[in-house]
């Protein structure tokens, strides 16, 4: 039994005896899902089309954001559904009580509206997250039409991008919580005037989308970075950073003990993740600063997952599920029992580009949560092992890979609701439908009539009722008209902390603190309610040191955490002897609550590193300390454990795992000393620490290290620098009209076949220096350079042998593939770019799984028409330096001194920005076209059989 179980209730711990029951899987709708459950499809188009998100109000009526207008600079609405007076929020309601939607109709249509992805309905107000702006429509007579419009919020990045603003939730507390993705840069004051600067190096997806920069400070003086979580005040003032450095969240939802759940997502087919986000945590998308991409810093020996969420990087938090490819969206924590207890609690999340809503249990583990076994609640492939099913629909067949879950909620009769945004791709800043068809599902008990309840707010027993709802943003109207009644709701209150659902108990925690009758919750058995009870006194204002003293000496690990995330923004002096305490019941295992302390201590590392030596390591040789030092030590670095770190790192009685990790520590200590102890492990004798650290000193030396030491003498890539210089010479002859034709021709002929060479030829060319002369035995030689980013690249530039050549996908869509002959074809062609599996070089995309998400026409699409949609981090860049240097590749990182390009080879380039003389983000993909590969029709074919078959 994993640690927090035997702290779960009853109710859970029957739970999860039944889940230890194989179920079996039916299939209804074409869909699959539990044999106890039943699906039916309860509205489509034309009721409504293209849904992105939906809620459900107090009537259980389902409230829906679409985006007709999805990709207007890319879709032609001549071909394409289109709303020229905006998008449109629709209403759609079951009138008859059949299980089926009879009615729907529009709320707003404004031209504020760009493919909206987020709405909430809270009590009158209908809040939509449509970036720049959180909108807030209120209805105040009822008569279901906006009676005013406010700009709630704005500054936000991701104008008609998927990477924007999405849903806002009411908290438990009263709050709003909402999230934003990374195409910043997000400027954004609230209404009390404190202003909000986050951003990274992320650009794309969109033409909107053209400028954005990391390391922008807030005016809580933090650095925030990527995607955020956020929290603010209904009247706009407290806006609040609770997360960042995501990708794309699509959302992110608080259940009802105030926890914060999301998923998040990337084109690397490896990187879907879901889990709970810790108050303040960074999720590891990016650097730190946001100044570099994932790949800028993935490391000798490891693996991608591990790499592209930082794992081993002090400061950001466990990654939780590796959900694998995919393309995640709605969340949401199923806190009614109405589908049988087996599904209470139990975490929803919808995947489009799985065509899944999955399930988990999470439960308490050390102070955090582990996500438990993942599920598939409802699929349109069997367990999601790739066999697609065909769905017959009134005009053709159409796989049921079509089916896109946009998003997943509760209603207020407990059934579950699945938007369904129907369309045969994901991803990529595209949508394929032209019609814009969309479907909502209802998912509920088999043999059970579930009906939505009438809920009279004006009345005691009606805000009860809100307050128990099973529909997140109803639950809030309870609370709300519960809270203004001050003292007299406290007796009407309290029978809920007995309530048989662990989650109506939590929603009265957080009501009787804020009516000043919390304080015995303290005490409860519980550990979640103890916790729920904390974190609630939090935000009642009250002067938190006594709860914090007696807190920190509790049993349970989970709660000590939450006592050390409340620490941070207090004094050092004030919380000094806290921490101390709060350190010593430290396990030397348990990553939150490392996290949680780093967190807290941020800016006073050096202050406390001596007092944490007198308790874990004092008297001991640094190769003796225990895993409490260990860790302590390499989540804080400070300078003061530079000589230690430098030790463990050299010491061969320890393992090369423990030696690695103190050389991460040293690498993340901005400091002279620092650089100067990795420099002297670079030329120790010792092979896999000496090659870290050099990776680490080139690593370094174009961003936190810049200045530390002479980069020029040390000479860290000699080998690429002298090939340059013997390419500068032939590009000085080829130039040179005074030398003979056949020399000149003989030097071009060799710089189109060398990969240095190529790359100056190309960034002559984009100079237009390029003699004309030269151009026949250029366009000969350059095609069969070895390079495929050169062959590539010269495309653009350059007449092909076979640009004459076409491609048919309806016909390869007919051809039988040869999956033995795909393998061949990907294994000489494509592999010394892509990884399959463990095979392969990771240059662009790992492509594991992608044959999971894709189906055969978006494969086939993505060879042919490899630029149409470019992942991003593999957006190519051409940059010419004055020096007469080319280089050409990926870009990894940006300050203001320097960027960071890495070639196809693997190669990085620390280019200086005084010597740059132009630099030129290209439209085609790295990865070269078929013509350009010499791939047949057939050949091509092939190689997507063969990736379905993985």
């Amino acid at each position: 039994m994993k640690i927090g179980y035997k702290i779960l209730p009853a109710l859970f711990l029957f739970a999860l005896a039944c889940r230890n029951e194989k179920k079996e899987i039916v299939k209804s709708l074409d869909l699959y899902l539990p044999s106890d459950l039943e699906v039916t499809l309860w509205a489509e188009s034309p009721l409504f089309y293209n849904p992105t998100n939906m809620d459900v109000d107090i009537k259980g009526r389902i409230w829906i954001t679409e985006a007709v207008d999805y990709r207007n600079f890319r879709n032609d609405s001549a071909t394409h559904l289109y709303h020229a007076k905006g998008d449109r929020v629709m209403i759609l309601e079951d009138r008859d009580g059949d299980g089926r939607a009879d009615t729907s109709k529009v709320f707003v249509q404004d031209k504020d509206l760009i493919a909206p992805v987020g709405i909430a309905v809270i009590g009158n107000k209908i809040i939509v997250s449509c970036s720049p702006n959180i909108i807030v429509y209120t209805d105040e007579n009822g008569d279901d039409q906006p009676d005013k419009k406010e700009i709630f919020l704005t500054g936000f990045g991701g104008l008609d991008h998927d990477h924007s603003l999405h849903t806002v939730y009411a908290g438990p507390d009263g709050n709003w919580y909402f999230n934003v993705g990374n195409a910043g840069p997000h400027v954004v004051t609230d209404k009390s005037g404190w202003t909000l600067r986050s951003g990274s190096i992320y650009t794309g997806g969109s033409p909107y989308n053209t400028k954005n920069n990391g390391n922008m400070k807030s005016d809580d003086s933090c650095v925030w970075v990527g995607g955020l979580a956020l929290r603010v005040q209904p009247d706009g003032k407290g806006l609040k950073v609770v997360g960042h450095n995501f990708r794309n969240s699509y959302e992110v939802i608080p259940d009802s003990y105030g926890n914060l759940w999301q998923n998040d997502n990337d084109d690397e087919v490896i990187a879907c993740r879901t889990t709970w986000l810790m108050e303040g945590g960074n999720a590891g998308y990016f650097s730190t600063d946001g100044t570099r991409t994932w790949q800028g810093d993935h490391r000798l020996g490891q693996e991608a997952f591990t790499a592209h969420w930082h794992q081993e990087d002090p400061g950001v938090m466990p990654a939780g599920d590796r959900s694998g490819s995919g393309a995640p969206t709605g969340i949401v924590v199923n806190e009614s029992d109405a589908l049988g207890s087996d599904y209470l609690g139990m975490l929803l999340s919808a995947d489009a580009g799985r065509n899944v809503i999955f399930g988990y249990h999470p439960a308490l583990h050390q102070s955090g949560y582990d996500m438990g076994k993942r599920e598939d609640l409802i699929s349109s492939v069997l367990n999601s092992n790739g066999n697609y099913v065909w769905h017959d629909t009134a005009n053709n067949k159409k796989k049921e890979s079509w089916f896109r879950p946009s998003d997943v909620t509760i209603g207020t009769d407990g059934a579950i609701y699945i938007a369904d945004w129907y369309d045969p791709v994901v991803g990529a800043h595209r949508m394929d439908d032209s019609v814009g068809y969309g479907r909502i599902y209802r998912i509920v008990p088999k043999n059970k009539k579930l009906t939505a309840p009438k809920i009279d707010i004006n009345t005691t027993e009606g805000q009860i009722a809100a307050l128990k709802s099973p529909a997140i943003n109803v639950r809030n109207q309870g609370f709300t008209r519960l809270r203004e009644k001050g003292e007299t709701s406290i007796p009407l209150v309290q029978p809920l902390l007995k309530d048989d659902n662990p989650y109506i108990r939590a929603r009265a925690v957080w009501l009787l603190a804020q009516l000043g009758a919390v304080d015995e919750v303290l005490k409860n058995p519980d550990v979640q309610l103890r916790a729920t009870a904390y974190r609630a006194l939090r935000q009642t204002g009250r002067d938190m040191l006594p709860y914090a003293q007696a807190m920190i000496k509790d049993t349970s690990a989970f709660v000590r955490r939450e006592v050390i995330i409340s620490l941070r923004d207090w004094t050092y002096e004030k919380k000094k002897p806290l921490l101390l305490e709060l350190i010593k019941q430290y396990d030397g295992e348990d990553r939150w609550y490392l996290e949680a302390l780093g967190s807290s201590l941020q800016g006073h590392e050096s202050d406390i590193y001596p007092e944490i030596v007198k308790i874990f390591g004092e008297g001991k040789a640094p190769a003796q300390w225990n895993r409490k030092m260990v860790s302590l030590a390499w989540r804080l670095h400070p300078p003061e454990a530079i000589p230690a770190l430098a030790s463990r790192a050299g010491d061969t009685t320890l393992t090369v795992q423990d030696r690695l990790a103190a050389l991460t520590a040293l690498g993340f200590v901005n400091t002279k000393p620092a650089a100067e102890a990795m420099l002297a492990l670079s030329k120790k004798n010792m092979p896999d620490i000496s090659e870290a650290a050099t990776y680490w000193l080139a690593f370094r030396q174009s961003n936190d290290w810049v200045d530390l030491l002479d980069w020029k003498a040390l000479d860290m890539n000699p080998y690429y620098e002298r090939k340059l210089a013997k390419m500068k010479l032939k590009k000085q002859t080829i130039l040179d009209k005074r030398q003979p034709l056949d020399e000149r021709r003989f030097r071009a002929q060799q710089m189109a076949l060398d990969t240095v060479g190529g790359q100056l030829l190309i960034g002559m060319a984009e100079e237009k220096t390029l003699p004309e002369d030269l151009l026949p035995i250029i366009e000969e030689k350059i095609f069969l350079n070895t390079d495929p980013t050169i062959r590539m690249q010269a495309g653009k530039y350059f007449k092909h042998p076979g640009s004459d050549k076409s491609y048919s996908i309806p016909d390869m869509l007919l051809l039988k593939a040869d999956v033995p002959n795909g393998k061949t074809v990907f294994t000489t062609r494509c592999s010394s770019c892509h990884k399959l599996g463990d095979k392969g070089n990771s240059i662009g995309p790992d492509l594991t799984g992608i044959g999971k998400k894709f189906e055969n026409a978006a494969l086939l699409d993505a060879i042919v028409n490899p630029s149409a949609g470019i992942v991003f981090g593999y957006e190519s860049w051409l940059v010419n330096t004055n020096d007469g240097a080319t280089v050409f590749g990926f870009l990894l990182s940006e300050n203001k001194r320097s960027i960071v390009i890495k070639d196809v080879s693997g190669q990085k380039h620390v280019v200086d920005k005084k010597n740059i003389s132009s630099r030129k983000k290209q439209d085609k993909s790295l990865m070269p076209d078929p013509a350009s590969n010499n791939l047949t029709e057939k050949e091509i074919s092939d190689v997507v059989g063969y990736l379905k078959s993985r």
